[in-house]
């Protein structure tokens, strides 16, 4: 089985598109948060998840949303829930707050948290990489770093498959990756698209531009 594997899409809605393009046949997706915030696209970022049924964990800033979170934002974050509040429809609110902090699918063997499995809040950069990560799971996926990161274990795969929508470990193409279950392994990838047009969409919303123009340095 082949699952693709994504995260932190954040209102990128040009940066999603692009990935689901890119990706080659897989047999599912998953989805380790922050489907919202910062860009533009929150509801067309929710509807492609919710479309697609595809399993999806809390992030912090879908958590902001929907008011599930203690968690400090500065300027940029904050206009960005806020842009999403004002345009996201009950029903997409509603989803956000269905979504759990932690899930296990694919038999079991799959968990999905968005930060570290014992606090979904707490960044975990690939040097906090580590076989202690994992529980009984052949497989732990997380996000919230926004650095794509994978490493393979005796005892199993940590893997965080990158930002979607708005990358910073230097690379400014969308990250997202692809697990294979049978093999037990997995391969991030990374996909250009239109930063320019995203930028240009930042400003007509009137969120900080700062929002745009680091997308193009990948920070």
């Amino acid at each position: 089985m082949r699952v693709g594997l994504v995260s932190d899409i954040h209102g990128n809605r040009v940066a999603l598109e692009a990935v689901l393009s890119d990706m080659p046949s897989v047999d599912a997706l998953a989805c380790a948060g922050d489907v919202v915030g910062y860009n533009p696209w929150p509801a067309e970022c929710v509807d492609a998840m919710r479309k697609r049924d595809v399993p999806t964990v809390l992030g912090n800033h879908d958590a902001a949303v929907v008011d599930r979170t203690g968690f400090r934002f500065n300027g940029m974050a904050q206009a960005g829930v806020k842009h999403a509040i004002e345009h996201l429809e009950d029903d997409h609110l509603e989803w956000l707050e269905s979504l759990p902090e932690e899930r296990r699918e694919f038999d079991g063997r799959v968990k999905l948290v968005h930060g570290h499995p014992e606090n979904p809040d707490r960044y975990t950069y690939p040097e906090d990489f580590s076989p202690r990560l994992l529980g009984d799971e052949d497989v732990l996926v997380l996000g919230h770093t926004h650095v794509q990161h994978a490493e393979r274990y005796a005892d199993g795969i940590v893997v965080n498959p990158g930002s979607v929508g708005q990358p910073r470990d230097g690379d400014p193409r969308a990250g997202y990756a692809v697990l294979d279950l049978e093999a037990m392994t997995v391969e991030t990838r990374r996909v250009s698209y239109d930063i320019e047009a995203v930028q240009r969409a930042v400003k007509d919303a009137g969120l900080p531009e700062r929002i745009g123009t680091r997308l193009a340095r990948g920070k």
